[in-house]
C-alpha cells in the first residue's frame, strides 16, 4: 500500500510503500478514505509534540473510511462495508490503517468522510474543555483565541450551543468573518496594537470573561488574564504561537483565577470512556444538524505536504482533509 512516512525528525515525509497491515485481536483494518491534519502532526514531524513516535513513522490522527475486514473476537456490530471514523496516534497517511474495533464511530448517513476526518479531535477539543473542565454555563462569555482555525472555531461554534456570549479574536478580516458565521457575538482583530485594551473594552457591557478557549498561547494569554472577571477559568489547548505562556501566580491568586490544560489524545490512555461518551454527543449533534464542519482545503493523498505547509502558514482555516 502507499504511505506517507517519516524517516527523520525535522525532514519532510516520503511518500513509499509498505506491506498491507492486517487486523489483530480487536482490531479492525480501515481502507482509508480521508484523513484530517493538524497541527500536531507538523509538530511531530518535527520531534516537537510531547508524543514522540519510534522512526520511522506514518503520520496522521484521524482518519475516515470502510471497514476491509475486522477480527472475529470484536464484539462491535460493525462489519466489513460499514462507514466509520476512527482516531490514532498516527499510522492514518496510508491507504489502509488498522484500529481497535471498539474505537471506531459508525458514521451517519448524512456525514461524509471528508467531514468525519475533520471531526473527531477539533470537536472532541473543544467539548471536552469547555464542558467536562470549564463547566461553560449558560450566558456566561467565552473568549476564543485562534477562533478560525481547526480548533477555535469549534470552539466558538460549540460555546455558542452550550449558550455562551462568545468573543472571537483572530487574525485578519477574513477569518473574523469565519468565525462570525460560526456564531461568535463579538469579534477582535488578533494584531489590534493593543490587544490587552481590546479584550477589556469587549468583555466590559457583560462584566469580564468567565472562560478563555486559548490553542495559540504567547503573550495573548496574559492579555486575557486583564480581561476575565473574578474566578475566571482559562483553557490551555495547544500553542500554535510556538511560545508557552507566562503565567503570573500572583494574577492567579488575586482575581480567584483557574487554569486548566486539556490534551484531548491523553484520555484514550487514563479514561476512553470519557472520549467514547463526548464523541457520541458530538456525532448525534452532527446528525440533528447542530454542527457544521468547516474544511478550508481538501487535498488529494499526493499534496499531504502542501497540506502541512498550510497549517504552519496559517493560511488554513477550520480543518485540512487529505482525501485517498
Amino acid at each position: 500500500m502507499q504511505v506517507w512516512q517519516v524517516t527523520a525528525l525535522g525532514h519532510p515525509a516520503e511518500r513509499t510503500e509498505r506491506a498491507l497491515p492486517v487486523a489483530s485481536s480487536g482490531q479492525a483494518r480501515v481502507k482509508v478514505a480521508a484523513v484530517g491534519l493538524n497541527f500536531a502532526d507538523l509538530l511531530m514531524a518535527e520531534g516537537k509534540y510531547q508524543e514522540r513516535p519510534t522512526l520511522p513513522f506514518i503520520p496522521g490522527m484521524e482518519f475516515a473510511g470502510t471497514i476491509d475486514s475486522i477480527a472475529p473476537d470484536s464484539a462491535t456490530g460493525l462489519q466489513p462495508g460499514d462507514r466509520v471514523a476512527g482516531f490514532a496516534s498516527g499510522g492514518a497517511l496510508a491507504e489502509y490503517v488498522t484500529a481497535q474495533a471498539a474505537h471506531l464511530i459508525a458514521l451517519p448517513a448524512s456525514m461524509s468522510f471528508a467531514q468525519a476526518a475533520a471531526f473527531q479531535i477539533a470537536y472532541g477539543t473543544s467539548h471536552l474543555a469547555l464542558d467536562r473542565k470549564a463547566r461553560l454555563q449558560p450566558g456566561e462569555v467565552l473568549l476564543v483565541f485562534g477562533a478560525a482555525g481547526g480548533v477555535g472555531l469549534t470552539a466558538v461554534e460549540i460555546g455558542k450551543r452550550m449558550g455562551a456570549r462568545v468573543i472571537a479574536c483572530a487574525r485578519g478580516a477574513e477569518k473574523l468573518e469565519i468565525a462570525r458565521a460560526a456564531g461568535a457575538d463579538v469579534l477582535i482583530d488578533s494584531d489590534t496594537p493593543d490587544l490587552k485594551a481590546a479584550l477589556k473594552a469587549a468583555a466590559k457591557p457583560w462584566g469580564g470573561v468567565d472562560v478563555v478557549y486559548d490553542p495559540v498561547g504567547g503573550p495573548a494569554f496574559a492579555a486575557a488574564l486583564s480581561a476575565c472577571r473574578p474566578e475566571g477559568r482559562l483553557l490551555t489547548i495547544g500553542f500554535a504561537s510556538g511560545q508557552l505562556p507566562d503565567i503570573p501566580a500572583n494574577h492567579l491568586l488575586v482575581k480567584n483565577l483557574s487554569v486548566m490544560g486539556l490534551y484531548w489524545g491523553g484520555y484514550m490512555t487514563f479514561a476512553p470512556q470519557v472520549l467514547a461518551d463526548s464523541l457520541r454527543t458530538l456525532f448525534q449533534w452532527f446528525a440533528e444538524g447542530g454542527l457544521r464542519p468547516h474544511i478550508s482545503h481538501e487535498l488529494p493523498f499526493a499534496d499531504y505536504p502542501k497540506g502541512l505547509e498550510l497549517l504552519r502558514t496559517r493560511k488554513a482555516t477550520g480543518k485540512v482533509v487529505i482525501t485517498l
